[in-house]
């Protein structure tokens, strides 16, 4: 009986304990709706904190960008105005370059045409010491009349001097003037004579005394020349017979 009496009470107590732990559930219950309902307001009011950073950061990142955009357009501005410098220290430079490449050309055709100028007179000033001994040639060979052998082989010698002299001259560029029959030039020639005459025209260069010559286009030494001139009647005779009235 004492057994039976103990198993009923451990049974009265296992259901005494199920009831308490249904109350302590059923009592819990109504607690985690709460916990549950305070955590959706929890998290709506958490939320609504978030949405506003959100629009925070986006108002921050659109100043960043605004300021961004106002550096990088400076610094284009300064870019270009560094650009247009260097465009016209450049035009600058090539303006000096080029004015300094047409003064130097200029230096340099000044420069070539005085060597020129001055090779021109050199050689000028040498060949006119030449001339007088060319001259001595010709009236040698107009005035000498070779009468024996001996006389001729002299004068064959002289005369290959004479043409390797005329030679010489022609390699630099002198040439013998014509004048005969032509007009008197005072450029070219220097009058020395006048023959009255009427088989030529006035002015008309009968003869040519003193050879003159060309080195090149210039005239290296003027013609001494006679030119004709117009001939004078014959003047009338004077009356030297006395009238009868004298008698």
């Amino acid at each position: 009986m004492i057994d039976e009496n103990k198993q009923v009470n451990n049974t009265s107590q296992q259901l005494g304990e199920s009831t308490e732990v249904k109350q302590a559930i059923m009592s819990e219950s109504p607690a985690q709706i709460n916990t549950n309902d305070s955590g959706s307001e929890v998290t709506e009011q958490v939320t609504t904190p978030t949405n506003v950073g959100g629009e925070t950061t986006s108002t921050q990142d659109n100043f960043a960008a605004t300021q961004t955009q106002e550096t990088n357009t400076a610094a284009l501005a300064e870019l270009s105005q560094q650009i247009d410098s260097l465009k016209a220290q450049l035009e600058e430079r090539s303006t000096q370059y080029m004015r300094i490449a047409a003064d130097f050309e200029n230096y340099r055709k000044r420069t070539q045409k005085e060597k020129e100028e001055l090779d021109l007179q050199v050689k000028r000033n040498t060949i006119l010491e030449l001339l007088p001994v060319v001259d001595n040639f010709e009236r040698a060979r107009s005035h000498l009349k070779p009468q024996t052998d001996g006389e001729m082989t002299i004068h064959k010698s002289y005369q290959g001097v004479y043409k390797q002299l005329v030679d010489s001259l022609k390699r630099l560029g002198v040439s013998p003037m014509r004048p005969e029959g032509q007009d008197f030039d005072p450029n070219l020639h220097e009058a020395v004579m006048r023959e009255p005459t009427d088989e030529h025209p006035e002015g008309t260069v009968l003869e040519e005394l003193v050879r003159g010559y060309y080195l090149g286009d210039r005239v290296l030494r003027h013609s001494m020349v006679k030119v004709a001139a117009p001939k004078e009647d014959a003047p009338p005779a004077p009356d030297n017979q006395s009238s009868p009235a004298d008698s």
